[in-house]
């Protein structure tokens, strides 16, 4: 990223943040989203064992927290861990705490000795929850049938039209969601990773068949054709491409 880029990027995320305000009380703020792209083999089980034997002090340090695989994505297998925070400065101490933790050190430890790297590579990527997003609220009992989870990272060309794409989703798509059946918990807006500007949005489903029904339902609904329509005619299309995943809560995951 070049400087203007980079001055652009920021100048756009202080634009959204004076319209999109995280209202007060609000549990989680921002998210860490870290992307583990693994090879066929032996990587992903030891990679979950790692994230399962430091979890209990990830849970302490985080306000919300999951771990999920691909069943569907652009490059398989892949793992992912999200992360949430009240504000950048708990992301700081959380880091800190956990690096000096023991159990953290050993776990760590154990993982670098293998032969071969537990991942081949990952990605981070640094979000800010938008003012419509809920605060993800894990279930109090672990569903019977693993759900499966929805990733969608929708691109829009510019900052402006992505304050479009929160017009819409803040006001008449989400209601349009919710009576089609898909209940998203969270929505937020990439600050530090790529492709921006960006929104992503996560959702479970109790079964691919329900998201499919429900994804069926949302596009012939009439109120969403013409809330479209009226969205393309004010800020052309607000999307430009949009990247979807399909996941699976691993079993030692807060959020089921």
């Amino acid at each position: 990223m070049n400087r203007r880029t980079f001055a652009q990027s920021i100048a756009g995320g202080a634009l959204l943040s004076a319209a999109d305000a995280q209202p007060a009380g609000r549990k989680t703020n921002f998210y860490l989203f870290d992307y583990f792209y693994l090879r066929q083999g032996s990587q992903g089980t030891r990679l979950n064992e790692f994230l399962s034997s430091i979890m209990p002090i990830t849970v302490k340090n985080t306000q919300a927290v999951g771990v999920f695989t691909s069943i569907v994505a652009p490059r398989q297998p892949l793992t992912l861990m999200i992360s949430g925070f009240s504000s950048l400065e708990e992301i700081d101490a959380a880091g800190l705490r956990m690096s000096r933790d023991e159990a953290f050190r050993r776990a760590s430890e154990k993982l670098e000795s293998a032969s071969e790297p537990a991942y081949d590579r990952s990605d981070r990527v640094l979000l800010r929850a938008t003012n419509f997003s809920p605060d993800i609220v894990p279930l109090k009992e672990k569903p019977k049938t693993p759900r499966v989870f929805e990733l969608r990272v929708y691109h829009s060309p510019t900052y402006r039209q992505l304050g479009f794409l929160h017009e819409r989703f803040a006001g008449p798509e989400t209601a349009i969601f919710h009576r089609s059946g898909i209940f998203p918990i969270l929505y937020a807006d990439t600050m530090i990773g790529t492709n921006m500007p960006n929104q992503t949005y996560f959702m479970p489903f109790e079964s691919l068949a329900a998201r499919e029904k429900a994804w069926d339902a949302f596009s012939a609904d009439p109120e969403w054709q013409k809330v479209r329509a009226d969205s393309v005619a004010r800020g052309g299309e607000i999307v430009a491409d949009q990247n979807i995943m399909l996941l699976k809560a691993t079993g030692y995951s807060p959020i089921q």
